[in-house]
């Protein structure tokens, strides 16, 4: 038991220095990314295949096949689409900041920049942020919402009136939101199908630093 615990703490402090070492050639470089960053598989822009470098605006709907992806960036924000998925960009048409997306389904990692309100939609839920990190899975019955860290004010579109303001600082309070029907709108839900390597990605695309990177005890390889 000792000897499987050393290994997976030097594991763990092996991707974690990994990361960091990325995330500092990343933020000495002074550069933010713009648009599509990478993407892998069938990735279409309004139908058409999509490119690296090319920029997503608002209006825009973003679709992905079975085993694609897609990381780009608009404005001070950087989104994950995987597969499967269909989201709508909001905001003042053509307009390369958003207002915040509409995810018909599939799933969505996004972190957003501080003190800039921003409102996400699915199906079942509408959740309004205001600079922080969210990971979303939308069906046609239920939402899955996990506000990463920051704060989330997430309701049912069944029922306006069932509604939550979430505060993180490390995934600890991710929710389902239930459609009509079913007995009750927002429930707990475990930690799922999104990790602390994706966050710290995508926020040094921007520039930025997930916070909980500088949390004492914080424990590299735990999401």
């Amino acid at each position: 038991m000792r000897n499987s615990r050393r290994q997976w703490l030097r594991a763990a402090a092996a991707t974690l220095a990994l990361q960091m070492a990325w995330l500092r050639a990343a933020l000495a470089a002074g550069a933010v990314e713009k648009g599509v960053h990478r993407l892998r598989g069938d990735v279409r822009v309004n139908g058409a295949p999509a490119k690296e470098g090319m920029d997503v605006k608002a209006g825009d709907v973003i679709t992905t096949g079975a085993d694609s992806e897609v990381v780009f960036v608009t404005g001070k924000d950087a989104f994950l689409i995987r597969s499967n998925s269909r989201v709508e960009a909001q905001g003042v048409l053509g307009a390369l900041v958003l207002s915040g997306l509409r995810v018909v389904t599939g799933a969505v990692l996004s972190v957003f920049s501080p003190g800039e309100p921003k409102t996400l939609r699915t199906p079942t839920a509408t959740i309004g942020i205001r600079g922080t990190a969210v990971y979303l899975e939308a069906e046609e019955s239920r939402t899955y919402v996990c506000t990463c860290y920051g704060e989330a004010d997430i309701a049912s579109t069944a029922d306006p009136s069932a509604r939550e303001t979430v505060r993180t600082t490390h995934h600890e309070q991710p929710r389902y939101v239930m459609g009509t029907g079913a007995p009750q709108m927002l429930m707990g839900a475990p930690v799922v199908n999104h990790t602390d390597a994706e966050l710290t990605m995508l926020e040094a695309l921007v520039g930025r630093r997930p916070p909980f990177l500088a949390q004492p005890g914080y424990q590299p390889g735990r999401y």
